[in-house]
Parts: structure tokens; C-alpha cells; sequence
């Protein structure tokens, strides 16, 4: 989930690097507080976008899911939308690193104050891995670090809102978020977008769903689509399955 919260993100010290997508990329980000981790590789290979389109990330964080889609895909553009200063200049700081900063815009903004105010015209595809809750009272309060990450302050409907704005007719909206919140989000996007793909992505075999990636195409009319599952975790020892390490290494896509 991306901070979208006050950060107090001051020096060096309060920084650290990490490698992904087996050291393909470098992301500076919090040392403490959220830091981006399986969520956002899984946003990342679910994106498919092809030369030349236009993917914008509601609530970027330090860049970790576009710094993942810039490795993924060499010629898309991409453009992150932070309203945390401190997060925005290090997705801007991480752009550089990655040299990607030519194809990487960096806006300071909320989603709250919706996609005209952006002044932009729609894009190809919008993305997000929105707070996982809305409600104050349905989880003890998080660490001050992660509260923005956590506590959507204005719901789930304004990020889909944001996104159903801000990708054409016919753009791809994806979503991971938690598998408790799926007909919330089907509900949500339903009265504009359709063709409804849904990946659940479980912990292990024998156990729920924790987590969903949705796709929705804007104006989609096509039947809603369950497809096989994610299991990221085997019994037999190793920390991730095949598969899940094969993604978190950029060695294989999760598409729809």
C-alpha cells in the first residue's frame, strides 16, 4: 500500500536501499514506517502495458510498483500521483536511480481532489494498491509511519473514483487490495467498467484468498473472468513457490 500520509522523513538515516526483481532495480525508501514489499511486486507483473502507453499509479509511494513496471516494460510512460512530499521525492530520487526518469512523471497530489485537477488527459491504464482500511475502528491503530498506508481517509470509493477517471474508454484499471473487499470493489467500478478479471492470491494451497488482483477494462462488457490462483507459499521448505519466486525475481509476468 502506498503512504499517503504526513512523513517525517528528515535524513539520510531515515532512508534506506533495497533490491528487487533480483537486483535489477535499487528503491530508497523509509527505513521504518511502510515499506513496499510482495503487494507491490504483484501490481507490477499484473501491469501489461505495451510501447507508448500511458500508466498512472494512484498513491506511488517511493515509486516500488513503477520502478518494477519500468524494469518489466522498457518503453511504457509512467506517471505516479503521491500526495506525501517526502514519498514523492523519493520515487523521483528512485526514477533517477533506476534511470528511468526520462519516461517517469512524479505529481504531488491527492486522491481526493479527483483526476481533473490534474489537468491531464486520460491514460492507457490506472493502477493502485489502495490503504487496506477505512474504517478507524476495524483495526488497531497503526504505527504513525504506516498510518497513511493503512487508512484510506477517504474511502475506497475515492481511489476507484480517481481511477475510473483517469483511464480511457477501454484503458485497464488494476487493483490489488484485500480479498475481503472484493465485492466492494466489484460494486464500485461496476457502473463504468466491466470485463471483470479477478486473480486471488493465497498464502498457501490449503488456506483463503488474503489478498485479489482485479482487472477491469472502462466500458467492458464482457463476462467476469476467476482465474487460477496465486499460492504464494509452499510446505516444503522453500520461502516462496516457484512461481511467486519467479515473479518477485522479473522472471515471469502475472497477467489477465
Amino acid at each position: 500500500m502506498m503512504g499517503q500520509a504526513e512523513s517525517s522523513l528528515t535524513t539520510a538515516a531515515d532512508v534506506s536501499e533495497s533490491a528487487l526483481l533480483g537486483g535489477r532495480i535499487r528503491l530508497r525508501q523509509p527505513a521504518r514506517g511502510y515499506r513496499a514489499g510482495l503487494d507491490a511486486a504483484l501490481l507490477a507483473a499484473a501491469v501489461g502495458a505495451r510501447p507508448g502507453e500511458r500508466v498512472i499509479e494512484a498513491g506511488c509511494g517511493a515509486g516500488a510498483v513503477l520502478m518494477q513496471i519500468a524494469a518489466r516494460r522498457p518503453e511504457a510512460l509512467l506517471t505516479g500521483l503521491e500526495r506525501d512530499a517526502a514519498a514523492a521525492e523519493l520515487a523521483r530520487q528512485n526514477a533517477e536511480l533506476n534511470q528511468a526518469a526520462s519516461r517517469t512523471t512524479i505529481l504531488d497530489g491527492d486522491v481526493a481532489h479527483a483526476f481533473r485537477a490534474l489537468d491531464l488527459p486520460p491514460f492507457d491504464w490506472a493502477i493502485s494498491n489502495p490503504p487496506f482500511f477505512d474504517d478507524p475502528g476495524a483495526l488497531r491503530a497503526p504505527a504513525e509511519g504506516k498510518r497513511g498506508a493503512w487508512m484510506a481517509d477517504d474511502g475506497l470509493s475515492a481511489w476507484t473514483s480517481f481511477l475510473l477517471k483517469a483511464v480511457r474508454e477501454g484503458g485497464r484499471i488494476v487493483i490489488i487490495h484485500r480479498a475481503d473487499r472484493l465485492a466492494d470493489i466489484l460494486a464500485l467500478l461496476a457502473p463504468k467498467a466491466g470485463s471483470f478479471a479477478i486473480r486471488p492470491v493465497q498464502p498457501y494451497v490449503d488456506q483463503p484468498a488474503k489478498r485479489v488482483l482485479v482487472q477491469a477494462i472502462k466500458t467492458g462488457k464482457a463476462p467476469l473472468r476467476l482465474l487460477p490462483p496465486l499460492i504464494v507459499h509452499d510446505r516444503g521448505g522453500a520461502k516462496h513457490t516457484l512461481e511467486a519466486e519467479a515473479i518477485l525475481r522479473g522472471e515471469a509476468e502475472l497477467g489477465f
